[in-house]
């Protein structure tokens, strides 16, 4: 029974051993390795060298970085002003026109032929000099027809009296009646009359007369010549002979926002001369100084300005008529006030500011209320006393608190106006006698110029850099 097969047992028959396959020997075959394996193995010793290399040279390079940084946000190089007290002219500036405060179009005022001009184009002429004359001999004829007008009625006139001193006579005696006195009284008075009218004749003629010979209404200067000599010359004509404008003294017509007006008003109520001066219309050549004569009696709605005229002697003649300048109105003088350089004035989230130097050379950003300017220089009325140092330049680079360096001596503000110019440094192992503005020093870059080994500003670096 125990010989038997299972119902699972698998059918006899012959078997059969799969080959198994020989076991790995312990030792190499004899023969040269394997040339692929050795080559893969120089390859990757190769790319560990190169790792190896940019690992190292990335290393030292952020550790320069890292020593650039810290030595730059130790101490930033910059320049310096000094407060300084001083006078600052509160102006208004306005557009104006130079406007003549005469200009004559000379015409005719009689009909005729013109024989003669007495003038120059462009010639300085005085009031009353001899300019034109028409032809006066028709004029001339007729005063002496109206001359001899008047001779006869005055002597029917003296003729009518006689008669009239008579006619009492008689009427007195009873010889005549008295209406024949009361006609020839009546007729007495007609014939003066006559005569009165006779002589309005004459004084015309002689008029005209006068008119043929033209002279200058005004002194100013003649223009160019509009009719020549030969021409019949009406009354009707519109452009005249010439055309004369005065020059000394002149105007100039400038506009002033209505805002400006009560402090201008305040100043010519109490009696002050308002000194103008006019410059070119770049606004950078000064032409003539001259004062404030009069402010317009109304508002123009339309642009919210009002006029005003300032005169000028305009000895030079710089001032041409319709020219364009710029007027600078000198309202009042601020004395003893704070000045410093506009580059010393920051704008940012504390409002209006400068970067004050402390005694321990670090900065902080002191508000400041500013007044007017002249351009160069800025009056502080609050914030700064006269003494203090202000940056004016490398202000962009600063913070509060920041430690700084003074790159220049300080200068004061209206001698200079600002810093004055950085003056040549070198760099540390750079160039002897390197440039400070766009100078070269040695293994840094300064601001406009390049330091030793770290950034510096004008030529002046950090750490071992040559100032």
């Amino acid at each position: 029974m125990d010989d038997q097969p299972g119902p699972f047992a698998p059918a006899p028959g012959p078997v059969e051993s799969e080959p198994r396959p020989a076991a790995p020997s312990s030792r190499p075959a004899d023969g040269p390795p394997p040339q692929p394996r050795r080559r893969g193995l120089w390859w990757l010793l190769a790319l560990v060298i190169v790792v190896a290399v940019v690992g190292y040279i990335v290393t030292h390079a952020n550790r320069k970085v890292t020593q650039v940084g810290r030595f730059t946000s130790t101490t930033i190089p910059v320049g310096t002003a000094t407060v300084t007290k001083g006078d600052m002219p509160v102006t208004l500036s306005a557009l104006g026109t130079v406007t003549p405060l005469a200009t004559v179009t000379v015409k005719t005022q009689i009909n005729g032929q013109l024989i003669g001009v007495g003038f120059t184009e462009g010639q300085m002429v005085k009031k009353g000099d001899f300019l034109a004359q028409i032809d006066p001999r028709p004029y001339q004829n007729a005063l002496e027809q109206a001359q001899g007008q008047l001779a006869k009625d005055q002597a029917l006139l003296k003729n009518a009296e006689i008669d009239l001193v008579r006619y009492r006579t008689l009427v007195a005696q009873n010889s005549i009646a008295k209406q024949t006195l009361d006609t020839q009284i009546y007729l007495v008075a007609q014939d003066r009359g006559v005569v009165q009218s006779d002589q309005a004749q004459v004084d015309v003629q002689k008029l005209n007369l006068v008119y043929c010979h033209i002279v200058s209404p005004i002194s100013g200067r003649v223009g160019l010549r509009q009719v020549d000599p030969g021409n019949y010359v009406q009354t009707s004509d519109a452009n005249g002979l010439v055309v004369i404008t005065q020059v000394q003294p002149m105007s100039v017509i400038f506009t002033l926002p209505e805002d400006n007006l009560p402090e201008v008003l305040k100043r010519v109520h109490g009696g002050a001369t308002l000194q103008a001066v006019a410059y070119d219309r770049t606004g950078t050549i000064k032409i003539d100084t001259g004062t404030l004569a009069t402010i317009d009696n109304e508002i123009d709605t339309s642009t919210g300005t009002v006029k005003l005229r300032a005169l000028f002697n305009n000895k030079d003649q710089n001032l041409f008529p319709n020219q364009f300048v710029n007027i600078q109105l000198l309202v009042n003088t601020m004395r003893n006030v704070a000045l410093v350089p506009e580059a010393a004035i920051q704008r940012g989230a504390p409002g209006t500011f400068v970067y004050a130097v402390k005694p321990d050379h670090t900065v902080t950003a002191q508000p400041v209320t500013l007044g007017p300017d002249d351009g160069t220089n800025v009056a502080v009325t609050k914030g700064l006393t006269p003494g203090g140092v202000v940056v004016v330049d490398g202000a962009d680079r600063l913070k509060e608190g920041a430690k700084v360096t003074i790159a220049q001596p300080s200068s004061g503000a209206p001698a200079a106006g600002a810093a004055k110019p950085v003056a040549p440094g070198n760099g540390a192992n750079g160039k002897p006698h390197g440039r400070g503005s766009n100078g070269q020093g040695s293994n840094g870059q300064g601001s406009n110029g390049q330091g030793s080994n770290g950034q510096g500003a004008h030529g002046r670096g950090q750490h071992r850099s040559g100032q």
